[in-house]
């Protein structure tokens, strides 16, 4: 009988421990998970999203085509277990003028427009000084300029912009930068 409850607790005390561990997923591991779960979902474009967590909390950053991948994107974050919190930083492209999504049909040379912009404004964020341009991911819609990414400050942003805006045949930028420690 004493073996008996002495293996009850020990199992008890088993149990408990892996619950604890389950429970407290370090941050590193939530991440993964919500990376994972994006790209077997098939319905996100989990390249575009970047995925920061600190003490459970998810941050979501990126720019996607449609609101219904960034609600997708947000439902997985929440669903994963050990998340307390997510922020949502992620924007949804439209075109520069219309409010619309831009057109899947647009010609080549529109695409080389953009893609022209997109070298531009990341050729000046590498240059300035006051930039980590290798934390930033530009990317063109239209001549309007999403700017995602982790910076170290609220200055580093505003740089971050003020050098994308100064950039030739730039309409618009739409910046989701993450100040972060790191």
């Amino acid at each position: 009988m004493r073996t008996s409850n002495l293996l009850k607790l020990s199992l008890s005390i088993l149990s408990l421990a892996f619950m604890t561990v389950a429970c407290s997923q370090p941050d590193g591991v939530i991440t993964a998970k919500i990376k994972a779960s994006m790209v077997a979902d098939g319905k996100v474009s989990a390249s575009r999203i970047e995925v920061v967590t600190d003490k459970k909390v998810v941050t979501l950053t990126g720019n996607l085509d449609s609101q219904a991948e960034k609600d997708r994107a947000i439902e997985i974050a929440k669903s994963t277990s050990g998340v307390a919190n997510v922020v949502d930083m992620i924007e949804v492209r439209t075109g520069a003028e219309t409010g619309e999504a831009p057109s899947p049909d647009r010609t080549l040379g529109e695409h080389i427009d953009d893609a022209t912009i997109t070298m531009a404004v990341k050729t000046r964020l590498l240059e300035d000084p006051q930039v980590k341009g290798l934390k930033i991911d530009v990317d063109t819609r239209e001549g309007v300029v999403f700017l995602t990414g982790s910076v170290r400050s609220k200055e580093e942003s505003d740089r971050a912009v003020e050098v994308a805006r100064a950039t030739e045949h730039v309409k618009d930028v739409k910046p989701n930068l993450l100040v972060s420690k790191g």
